[in-house]
């Protein structure tokens, strides 16, 4: 009977101290990233999108539950209010970017001992970020198809690039982050 309730305990205990300050620390590098490196780096047009790789890599590390994965999203969105662009839209794209992050680590995704899980969710959740983003840039501020058509690929490329930036930080941040 212990067990089962210290089993209950954990699982209700909800973010720790430590998942906040984690959390909050990787959506400011992201922001951070995103200003600075991102304006350097340009690839046909795209930037490289660190917040949405940040708060992927976030939500890997700590494992919230759904509403909390949609308070990291909520909290993103809050965050690129003071970025330049559409800022408002964030909300929507974020919040579907995180909570579909969420949904997508539950799923095992192994091959031997390699985990693609960090490299898949992030591709599949910065799709939906970026996905969401231009549709509502396109139902919002009527953009005409072509604008949306054109950025397809750039949503396409900044998911490829996210998707290995996670997978590359994962494995060591969650060996340090056991230690």
């Amino acid at each position: 009977m212990t067990e089962k309730r210290t089993v209950l305990t954990e699982e209700n205990k909800g973010f720790s101290v430590g998942d906040l300050i984690l959390v909050a620390v990787l959506i400011a590098a992201g922001t951070v990233l995103k200003l600075l490196v991102g304006t350097y780096i340009n690839f046909f047009g795209m930037k490289p999108n660190f917040i949405i790789a940040s708060y992927c890599l976030a939500i890997l590390l700590v494992r919230p539950k759904l509403y909390q994965a949609a308070i990291i999203g909520l909290l993103t969105g809050a965050v690129c209010q003071f970025l330049p662009g559409t800022p408002w839209i964030n909300f929507i794209s974020e919040l579907l970017g995180a909570v579909c992050m969420c949904l997508m680590i539950k799923i095992p995704m192994k091959i031997k001992k390699l985990d693609l899980n960090p490299l898949v969710s992030t591709f599949v959740s910065t799709v939906v970020s970026g996905g969401s983003f231009t549709v509502c840039l396109f139902i919002f501020t009527e953009a005409d198809a072509s604008a949306m058509v054109a950025y397809v690929p750039i949503v396409l490329l900044t998911a490829i690039f996210n998707a290995v930036i996670v997978q590359l930080l994962y494995i060591p941040l969650k060996k340090i982050l056991k230690k």
